[in-house]
């Protein structure tokens, strides 16, 4: 069903995404310290596998943003969406979950709690609650109007379901990383609140020593941020606007 594929399809996410992460950052891993690069390329590969595996069944959402998004531009059924945001958070609550079950060792001799916490959820570089939304913002504008520009409108009214899948597997693997390396600087490009959100759940109930805070001061901005993002990409898109900068008739 569409609510197990977004369960299965967000945990792949997770699993790879915060993998990679836990790969990079915690101590004695084979892959600690190998950079940027290895990260932002793990989580499009992460993406990859779970648009190719979800795709067939709800779309390949595995994005409560996305979901919301293509609710907003008449593309998703808004009766369908509390499910498939449900399922997100489910899914990446379990991956995160898996993640630290492989990396358990991993977790425990590493002492600096941040490091951890890392593996988990995103943190600003620098923090500044205005400046730090605005990336979030920018960075889930740019995921979701580039999906909303390559699916056709058509599609809505047919029985197909739309989502991260229409771009195709490899297409949106291409555009995470684009996104990651030129705009995840700043907050660690959550761009999705079930990636966030869900994990960060997971880091307060697992016994993890030696953790760092939650910091749930901070959480709202990767939730809020890609619900905005996702919103005016869809409010541009449908707007006479996009026709003219497009050059649609």
């Amino acid at each position: 069903t569409p609510f197990i594929a977004e369960i299965i399809g967000t945990a792949l996410l997770i699993i790879l995404g915060g993998g990679v992460v836990a790969n990079v950052e915690l101590n004695k891993t084979i892959g600690n310290n190998s950079g940027w690069i290895v990260v932002t390329t793990g989580w499009a590969l992460a993406v990859y596998v779970a648009v190719v595996v979800t795709a067939p069944y709800s779309g390949a959402h595995v994005n409560p943003a996305v979901t919301i998004g293509l609710a907003i531009a008449g593309e998703f059924a808004w009766s369908q969406a509390p499910s498939y945001i449900l399922a997100q958070i489910l899914g990446a609550m379990l991956g995160a979950f898996i993640v630290w079950l492989v990396y358990k060792n991993h977790f425990d001799v590493t002492k600096d709690g941040a490091t951890k916490k890392a593996v988990f959820c995103t943190s600003p570089a620098i923090r500044n609650t205005f400046f730090n939304l605005i990336g979030e913002i920018v960075g889930t504008f740019v995921l979701v109007f580039t999906i909303l520009n390559f699916t056709d409108a058509a599609m809505a009214d047919s029985n197909e379901i739309v989502g991260l899948g229409s771009l195709g597997a490899l297409p949106v693997a291409f555009l995470v990383w684009a996104i990651g390396l030129s705009l995840g600087g700043t907050t660690g490009y959550a761009i999705n609140p079930a990636r966030d959100l869900g994990p960060r759940i997971m880091h307060a109930i697992l016994p993890i020593k030696d953790k760092a805070s939650n910091d749930w001061s901070y959480s709202w901005i990767p939730v809020i941020g890609p619900i905005t993002g996702a919103s005016l990409a869809c409010l541009l898109y449908t707007s006479d606007a996009a026709d003219d900068l497009l050059c649609v008739d």
